[in-house]
């Protein structure tokens, strides 16, 4: 019976070294087969794509705040009604802006004269109306900046305090 053990044990032997070759052998393709996908992969083809997505990203918004803050009187039933605003404009060039900037007594002088032509009716009573100011006046430095500088150099004005009284 031992003889029959002996004879048995070189043949399984053989069996599981085949086995085991077989199954590093699978693995080693298996890893040759994700590294080259992989490299495939990660080659330097997104690059380019990185270059145009960066390309078409806006440039970084420049704040310019109006000081002092504009303050307008209102005359509405006999009674004297005052509106107080902080402006500050949104512009991505800050050549243009410093070129703009020559420009400010006009601009001043242009947005007083528009806000005082509002009704205090129409901006008391919602924010509809602060909004329709707010775009009017956008549109009143873009007209001064397109005439003084040839482009509209700010892309919108924001009110950063609106106070009616």
């Amino acid at each position: 019976m031992a003889k029959s053990e002996a004879v048995k044990d070189p043949a399984t032997k053989g069996k599981l070294k085949l086995i085991l070759l077989a199954v590093v052998g699978l693995l080693l393709a298996i890893g040759l087969s994700v590294g080259a996908t992989w490299f495939i992969m990660h080659k330097s083809e997104p690059a380019p794509a990185t270059e145009a997505a960066a390309s078409n990203v806006k440039p970084a918004a420049i704040y310019e705040a109006l000081t002092p803050a504009f303050v307008v009187n209102f005359n509405q039933n006999g009674r004297q009604r005052y509106m107080q605003l902080s402006i500050t404009l949104q512009a991505r060039n800050q050549a243009d802006l410093d070129a703009l900037k020559v420009h400010m007594p006009v601009i001043r002088n242009n947005l007083v004269m528009m806000f005082s032509g509002q009704g205090f009716d129409t901006l008391a009573s919602s924010p509809v109306g602060q909004e329709m100011l707010r775009q009017k006046a956008t549109a009143v430095v873009q007209e001064v900046a397109q005439k003084e500088v040839g482009k509209p150099v700010v892309d919108q004005l924001l009110f950063t305090n609106f106070v009616l009284q």
